[in-house]
């Protein structure tokens, strides 16, 4: 099976199902002697679920629509019928299962019927049966969200299998040792694709139908360079795998050999290549690499997976840890990035198209304690360590003007407070939509430093949407207009004399490093897992021979002579 590879390397394993109800639920084997509990377990849901119902009946208020008890009535009826609160119980029996798969399989089944009422109002009540059984879910799981996999013994790794996964899922997987993951769904550089490069695990996506014929324990090889699933592998083909396998473990032990050397090009001039990351935890991953700051904190992954919002000192805390882990070297910290496919409390995204909605600054802007508060706790933190502030979606003056005015109340705060801060902390902008790359020079003269994110540029430019995976493969770093528009960004950067990043999925690929060193960017910012690759690439270069080769490039309109171009310039 063919998909999009997002994580490089090969990993062989067992295939582990989760399936989506809007929940993601695991199937597992439960030994016989666990099974009364578990249908224990089970029974236990829905008295929690039913004793909810009751009690949001009790407080309707009198005023209320006749047709609020009706409905919470109709539920109830659903939660008491055998076909929800027996037939699960003895799937769990029967097969040996959990109590959520059960309820899932059991959930199918009802739905099967449903499809076959002709009716219309009956039909349409199927609705009704999925929003019961997600409480249900719910209810066994303590929260929304991911099922972790049970242990399995030997010291054996899991290749988890699903329709899609959000980001706050992937994140989760950092507490269990799964060998890989493959979804249906999804592009290159979701936010999905992203977290899971910081998995460091081979990952692919857009397989379309790997959880429909893939079963349950089934044998899988997982080529994350290739973007290819090998299932029920015969013994040549396992064979001929492990050893790539094993190769590739060999390669990357020799790269580590580059971790304390200077990325410097081969006429002596100094590449800055700094680590991208998503929590706290990832700092060990950074020095283990060699990078030399971290050019990208993405702030909003520490919203995700919780029912509250961090406050205040819970930001500052994990802004602090960062900071004086990296011991002097500089961190950038981007203010949340929420929304598109990233929620807090696993909310629905709003608006019909939400990658073009209400999202980063714009939420940021909305939603002003809020802000504020991160502002503040990224401010306290700056008294520790070389801490910088990005601000991610900018597009216009207006946007900034506001930003600063808040970030001078956050200062206010602290000073009111008496609480230390660099009063010097750099504010930067993230250019990723091209109205604000077009318009550079109407920030330049307020911001301290300017980062490049290619992931959204790339999709505003060439509209699409980056996660579905029906036009991902549109999605092109190479697009003459992509290029010309990181051209100028990189240029009208370096001739105001403004420090600028590119902190995009391209500059962990190894293929573009040359042409962004000819673009004249001098510091790059990536997964960890991808700095010595590209540290690689930048001692063996020549920067006198890259630039004239990439101005060329910005010239030339035809795909196919692009991709020539490149070939020679990596030659």
């Amino acid at each position: 099976m063919h998909g999009i590879p997002v994580s490089g390397g090969i990993a062989i394993g067992h295939a582990h199902l989760v399936s989506h109800a809007k929940l993601e639920v695991a199937h597992y084997v439960v030994p016989q002697q666990q099974i009364a509990e578990e249908s224990a377990r089970f029974a236990a849901a829905l008295e929690t679920v039913r004793a909810d119902l009751e009690e949001l009946r009790s407080q309707i208020p009198p005023s209320a629509p006749r047709e609020f008890e009706s409905f919470l009535n109709l539920h109830l009826m659903i939660l008491d019928d055998a076909t929800l609160s027996k037939a699960p119980r003895q799937i769990i029996e029967t097969e040996h299962c959990n109590a959520e798969w059960a309820l899932k399989v059991q959930m199918d089944a009802l739905l099967g019927q449903f499809d076959q009422i002709e009716d219309a109002y009956l039909n349409e009540r199927k609705a009704d049966v999925i929003q019961v059984v997600e409480r249900l879910l719910k209810a066994l799981l303590g929260h929304p969200g991911y099922v972790p996999p049970p242990a399995m013994g030997g010291g054996e790794r899991l290749i988890l299998v699903a329709r899609d996964l959000s980001p706050a899922d992937v994140i989760q997987f950092r507490q269990h040792q799964l060998a890989s993951f493959i979804t249906d769904l999804g592009g290159a550089t979701s936010h999905t694709a992203i977290v899971a490069r910081s998995l460091n695990i081979p990952s692919i996506v857009a397989l379309h139908h790997a959880r429909q014929l893939i079963r349950e324990n089934e044998l899988l090889i997982v080529d994350g360079t290739q973007g290819m699933v090998v299932v029920d592998p015969d013994p040549q083909a396992l064979a001929e795998y492990k050893l790539r396998q094993h190769q590739w473990e060999l390669e990357r032990q020799k790269l580590k050999r580059l971790r304390d050397t200077r990325a410097t090009t081969l006429d002596q001039v100094e590449i800055e290549l700094q680590a991208n990351i998503e929590l706290p935890d990832d700092v060990e991953q950074v020095r283990e690499y060699g990078a030399t700051g971290i050019g990208l904190f993405r702030t909003e992954f520490l919203f995700l997976n919780r029912d509250g919002l961090p406050d205040e000192d819970e930001q500052f805390e994990a802004y602090r840890r960062v900071v004086r882990e990296m011991d002097g070297l500089p961190v950038t910290v981007r203010t949340y990035d929420l929304g598109a496919d990233k929620h807090i409390n696993g909310n629905e995204p709003t608006g019909a198209n939400p990658a073009l909605g209400l999202r980063a600054i714009r939420l940021s802007l909305t939603e002003p304690q809020m802000f504020l508060a991160q502002l503040c706790a990224m401010l306290r933190a700056s008294h520790y360590g070389k801490l910088k502030i990005l601000i991610p979606m900018l597009m216009s003056v207006s946007e900034l003007n506001q930003t600063l005015n808040y970030i001078a109340q956050a200062r206010q705060n602290l000073e009111d407070r008496h609480i230390a801060y660099d009063r010097g902390v750099e504010i930067g902008g993230m250019i990723e939509i091209p109205a604000a790359a077009l318009a550079l020079n109407t920030f330049v003269s307020k911001l301290d430093f300017l980062s490049i994110g290619t992931n959204d540029l790339i999709q505003y430019t060439l509209a699409l949407d980056r996660t579905d995976d029906t036009v991902s493969h549109l999605y092109d770093p190479l697009h003459p207009a992509v290029l010309n528009l990181i051209s100028h960004i990189i240029r009208s950067a370096n001739k105001a004399g403004k420090p600028i990043a590119l902190c995009g999925e391209m500059a962990g690929d190894v293929q573009l490093t040359r042409l962004l060193l000819g673009f004249g960017l001098r510091q790059f910012s990536m997964h960890p897992s991808r700095l010595l690759e590209v540290k690689q690439q930048v001692l063996q270069s020549s920067l006198r021979e890259a630039a004239p080769q990439a101005s060329k490039m910005l010239r030339t309109d035809d795909p196919d002579k692009l991709r020539a171009m490149l070939a020679r310039l990596n030659a």
